[in-house]
């Protein structure tokens, strides 16, 4: 990540990311679709279908944060962000996600990235595009992700 990106900007794309997990883990899939461009591309993993467009958002999420999970703490961290451009940029923010799941209460845990474009809109900046990374899972309600790209 080399472009240099405006101060402002950088903190709106940063609180973009925060704001992202503060609604998922309080279970406001309707904030989270806020957060999201009208033509976003959402792609959490090959076992998960994209989420494409904010209007299918809240629809795909729903049913995992209302009756997957009884509690989730998603933790931002390392967050690189470059300038693509005056009104596009793209990042990468490594997450630490931990869940408690309703049916049986026990814990799963998830490392990975977040590697995401953003636009500026109308409304300020808003993702484009979130595409959710694994380097590692434990006890986690999936098998197969998209690894982070390590170099064996």
């Amino acid at each position: 990540m080399t472009s240099t990106i405006d101060p402002a900007d950088r903190a709106a794309i940063v609180d973009l990311l925060y704001g992202y997990a503060w609604h998922f883990d309080r279970n406001e899939p309707e904030s989270v679709a806020t957060l999201f461009t009208d033509d976003a591309v959402i792609d959490y993993g090959p076992e998960f279908p994209n989420i494409v467009g904010r209007d299918r958002i809240v629809a795909s999420i729903e049913p995992g944060l209302t009756n997957l999970f009884s509690s989730s703490a998603h933790h931002i961290t390392n967050m690189m962000i470059r300038s693509d451009g005056p009104d596009s940029a793209s990042g990468v923010a490594y997450v630490y996600a931990w869940h408690t799941y309703r049916s049986s209460g026990e814990d799963g845990e998830m490392w990975g990235q977040y590697h995401c474009r953003f636009r500026r809109t109308s409304g300020g900046w808003k993702i484009a595009e979130f595409v959710l990374k694994v380097a590692g899972m434990k006890n986690f309600h999936r098998s197969t992700m998209h690894p982070i790209g390590r170099r064996p």
